[in-house]
């Protein structure tokens, strides 16, 4: 396995996010990325630093103003008066049709949907950093070059839609990374398709929102019960996608407090419908938030879980990219990533 990581991906930290109403410390934070690399290297992995694939993979998924907005919107907002020190929205786009405005304050309201994806300094460089370590990811396995890959993204990306940023996400990086890589696959006699499986606590509901009327990208996401858990308006099992894509979106959201054998229970479920589609490789959002003790205590994954978690995945017998999602335990994070690559490499 390929393991790729970009130093810029370091320099995002904002101090806080605001969540119901209160001002908190950012628990998506530069040590989770330490954390997970140190566990690569101490396998004796080597870290790649990817080379720079310019705009083209992120402006094949992320419309032209959002990209825009990212790239200069913290320059402009430290400039108001009396601004906070990184950009939080303080109005939100309605369901009405709405005019693009032209003053910052209404552009982040517009292209961000929540309070928890703040936007300071070096926000636009990490998540640009993040995008090409997915992309190289990608781009390795299409080509042949590597069977598998696993991309050490953050911020992370699956909440990012195609014009909106939230839940700590900018850029969805697992979205670009299989975007990516459809053009360097061929199968004869059939267009190439690939599948997204997301096993974050969370659902993705950005790379939901990137691939839901389309039927080359099988998405699957198992998470907690977005009647009561972020995101709360995505994530429901009725969302199976629209047009071409109908039957392409597979949800599998689980009760709060859903223990490890219900959690892989579901994993195998979506690996059986990832068999049936037959894709040329397999994309996973791998978030470690599912783990027992994260700060999220959602779902009791169990460190050796995470084991038995890579080995499922991996005798799906596809080529797989594995990029990198949510996981704020960080103590933990480590454990929890060499005992999936142990299960993982295992196979």
């Amino acid at each position: 396995m390929r393991y790729i990581f970009h130093p810029d991906a370091l320099g995002h930290r904002p101090p806080n996010y605001i969540q119901r109403g209160e001002r908190r410390p950012m628990p998506e934070k530069p040590e989770r990325a330490e954390a997970l690399a140190g566990v690569l290297t101490a396998r004796g992995g080597v870290l790649e630093t990817p080379p720079d694939y310019g705009p083209g993979p992120r402006a094949a998924v992320h419309s032209p103003e959002y990209l825009a907005f990212l790239e200069s919107v913290h320059a402009r907002w430290v400039a108001l008066p009396g601004a906070s020190e990184v950009v939080t929205p303080n109005v939100h786009r309605s369901n009405a049709p709405a005019s693009y405005p032209t003053h910052v304050v209404g552009q982040a309201g517009y292209h961000l949907y929540d309070t928890s994806a703040p936007i300071a300094a070096d926000t636009w460089t990490a998540t640009v950093a993040a995008a090409h370590a997915a992309t190289h990811a990608a781009v390795l396995v299409a080509t042949g070059e590597t069977r598998s890959a696993y991309a050490l993204c953050r911020p992370p990306g699956h909440h990012a839609t195609r014009d909106m940023g939230g839940g700590f996400c900018y850029l969805n990086h697992v979205a670009i990374a299989a975007q990516a890589s459809l053009p360097l696959l061929s199968k004869q006699g059939r267009p190439p398709r690939v599948a997204i499986l997301d096993v974050d606590v969370h659902h993705g509901n950005g790379t939901q929102d990137i691939f839901y009327s389309r039927n080359d990208v099988l998405f699957l996401s198992v998470h907690a019960d977005p009647n009561v858990f972020y995101p709360y308006m995505a994530g429901h099992a009725h969302e199976r996608g629209t047009g071409l894509g109908e039957g392409y979106t597979i949800n599998r959201p689980l009760p709060m407090g859903s223990d490890e054998p219900a959690v892989l229970a579901a994993i195998a479920e979506s690996l059986a419908d990832v068999a049936r589609f037959a894709p040329e490789i397999l994309f996973i959002s791998l978030g470690f938030d599912t783990f027992k003790d994260d700060p999220l205590a959602a779902f009791g994954v169990t460190t050796p879980g995470f084991r038995v978690m890579g080995e499922m995945i991996a005798r799906a017998g596809l080529p797989t990219v594995l990029v990198q999602e949510g996981g704020y335990a960080v103590d933990a994070l480590a454990a929890n990533l060499a005992s999936f690559l142990d299960g993982f490499e295992s196979v």
